[in-house]
């Protein structure tokens, strides 16, 4: 029976995708900074939830170990962990600054070294980046959020080159518009009334959204089903888009030069 480990399962993604696997009989290891929220996931067969925040090495390490000692070995690890941080970027502190990559880019890493030796030792395995359109594309507000998806992207893209001949494939997932709590505690929005400057960028940032994203937003189940076809698939297909969406946008922005489309997003916010 394989075995995956999940970042940030708690709610939405990364809970989604743990129920999907422990139903199509894999041994689940969910990980969150709470798990004493985790009560369903916990009640399922073969799911152990452990503690893990990706900004605290020691409770990686902890959490790695369990797992294996829990089920003998990770088979695939999910990278689901983060959150996204939008404003002027004068209007965040420097400790806010440090939070968003220390989390979606600097936790990523360190957990990915601390299984690393694990599935070098048997010569496979899968790691699985959870990306985002905003990996490809950007908007307005988005220096923090994108910088971050842009660096998983790249470094996954690196990785791959390294792991593919040690047996160990690496995936980048880019869902579009999901369902999750994206919006709620998943989102750190900064704004500053003294930054007079920036005063008319909320409303453009909910222009953009408003008029780019057409479609509804895809359940977490979606990005689930596209996880389970990336951890399963033996071919060296690196990324994976998850939504119409994300079919959508990244299809437009990898047939338009960057002026036209970068024109486009200019456009779009000051209608």
């Amino acid at each position: 029976m394989k075995t995956i480990l999940i970042t940030g399962a708690s709610s939405g993604i990364g809970q989604a995708t743990a129920t999907h696997f422990q139903a199509n009989g894999w041994n689940v290891v969910a990980t969150m900074r709470r798990p004493e929220v985790a009560d369903d996931l916990a009640a399922l067969g073969n799911v152990f939830v452990t503690r893990l925040d990706v900004t605290e090495s020691a409770s990686i390490e902890t959490a790695v170990a369990e797992a294996v000692e829990r089920f003998g070995t990770i088979d695939v690890l999910v990278n689901n962990a983060g959150y996204g941080a939008y404003g002027a970027l004068e209007a965040f502190p420097m400790e806010r600054i440090r939070r968003q990559f220390d989390t979606n880019v600097v936790g990523l890493l360190d957990v990915t070294k601390t299984v690393l030796p694990h599935m070098r030792n048997q010569r496979s395995g899968t790691i699985i980046n959870i990306s985002s359109i905003g990996g490809q594309i950007t908007f307005p507000l988005g220096t923090l959020y994108h910088g971050t998806k842009f660096a998983v992207e790249g470094l996954s893209e690196a990785l791959h080159y390294e792991l593919e001949p040690l047996g160990i494939r690496v995936r980048i997932i880019e869902p579009g518009m999901i369902a999750t709590n994206f919006g709620g505690s998943s989102f750190d929005f900064a704004h500053d009334d003294e930054l007079t400057d920036y005063a008319d960028a909320p409303a453009a940032m909910q222009r953009v959204f408003a008029t780019v994203v057409t479609t509804p937003r895809s359940s977490p189940d979606l990005v689930a089903d596209v996880i389970w076809t990336a951890a399963n698939d033996t071919s060296d297909q690196l990324r994976y888009r998850a939504g119409p969406d994300a079919h959508e946008l990244l299809d437009r922005r990898k047939t338009q030069d960057d002026a036209t489309f970068i024109d486009t997003i200019k456009g779009l916010m000051h209608d």
